[in-house]
């Protein structure tokens, strides 16, 4: 059985995590948290993408009473990001947050993270403890010779024992890396020793494009093992990018079923029509269609396009001036080169199994 059968079930909001509960895919505000309006229309997009619990930043006193009212503008839990001072980490749960993310080991003495414990524990809040390779302890460093998959394993089990220590075990662990390698044989490493539920992600991934080759490699060695009950894949640009790389990463590892799995040609010296610009556009098209678990096909010719289209649910293939609607493998019918987006969407609107 998969490691997260295993895992503390956890909740967090009116959401749970761990114990071979669907995983969850997170994402972050960008935006400043004390800007109230900016932050809750963002994570308004966030929850139409998919998103189905978010982290904001808390780094002042105003960020922290902010959360009570974006909490009053969302319907997904809500994360306070803390770093430093434990009076925010105080703060953010006192004004709602649903879940917390620190270090231990940058909030400061044991009576610092103490306060903060007491004050989750008095509102059954989760803890995330959450390590970074940028953050590993010196001496850790020094042990390991760098930053290492055992040096992060051993940073994050010191911390949850600690809080262990305080009496206290509603947590949630991650321990990320920008290294690909590093980063799963951590979670390799964390699985077999963690009773709880695991945060995953590949940190700092990158732009847009690279981040989420980056994230795919890391998150799918990692899930494929069973491991990981929630993820976020980081990206430096617009969040909704986060969770829709997040969800096509589930979708095609198998994790996750609903909406429109897209397949498309390479092209090729066959290709007659502008197939790149039409697999754009259906991609776009079926972004929001997620109550249909379908997978469709946008094939370049009417040479390979039927028979390699044979396994989909419907799909479309191009010829000059005219291509043809697909269904179960077999050609429906032949459509003008101008109407074949149309007609597809079309289709998907009045789909009946």
């Amino acid at each position: 059985m998969a490691y997260r059968d295993h895992t503390k079930v956890i909740q967090i909001g009116d959401r749970v995590i761990g114990g071979g509960n669907p995983i969850l895919i997170q994402s972050m505000t960008n935006t400043r948290t004390e800007d109230v309006e900016a932050t809750a229309a963002q994570i308004l997009r966030l929850q139409e993408a998919g998103c189905e619990i978010v982290r904001c930043t808390v780094p002042t006193m105003e960020a922290a009473l902010a959360l009570k009212e974006i909490k009053k503008r969302i319907r997904i839990p809500l994360v306070a990001d803390i770093h430093f001072d434990y009076k925010m980490a105080i703060a953010a749960i006192e004004n709602g947050a649903d879940k917390i993310r620190i270090n231990p080991g940058n909030i400061g003495s044991s009576e610092r993270v103490a306060a903060v414990v007491k004050a989750a524990k008095e509102r059954n809040i989760p803890i995330r403890v959450g390590v970074n390779s940028g953050s590993l302890e010196k001496e850790l460093v020094e042990k390991y010779g760098g930053v290492t998959a055992e040096g992060l394993v051993e940073s994050a089990m010191k911390q949850v024992r600690r809080i262990e220590d305080m009496g206290y075990d509603n947590l949630v662990v991650s321990i990320k890396s920008s290294n690909v390698p590093v980063c799963a044989a951590a979670h390799e490493l964390m699985a077999r020793q963690c009773p709880y539920p695991l945060h995953v992600g590949v940190t700092e991934a990158g732009t847009v494009f690279s981040g989420a080759v980056k994230s795919a490699a890391g998150l799918g060695i990692i899930l494929y093992q069973g491991i990981g009950d929630t993820i976020r894949v980081s990206l430096t640009g617009d969040p909704v990018e986060e969770v829709k790389t997040a969800k096509m990463i589930l979708r095609d590892l198998g994790l996750r079923t609903g909406g429109i799995e897209v397949i498309s040609c390479p092209t090729c010296g066959r290709t007659k029509i502008d197939l790149i610009r039409l697999a754009g556009q259906v991609e776009n098209m079926v972004a929001g269609m997620d109550h249909l678990n379908l997978k469709v096909a946008v094939m370049g010719c009417v040479v390979n396009g039927p028979g390699e289209a044979k396994e989909v649910d419907i799909g479309i293939a191009g010829g000059v001036g005219e291509g043809l609607l697909i269904k179960k493998g077999q050609i429906v019918r032949k459509v003008p080169e101008e109407e074949l987006l149309s007609v597809l969407r079309d289709e998907l609107l009045h789909w009946k199994e």
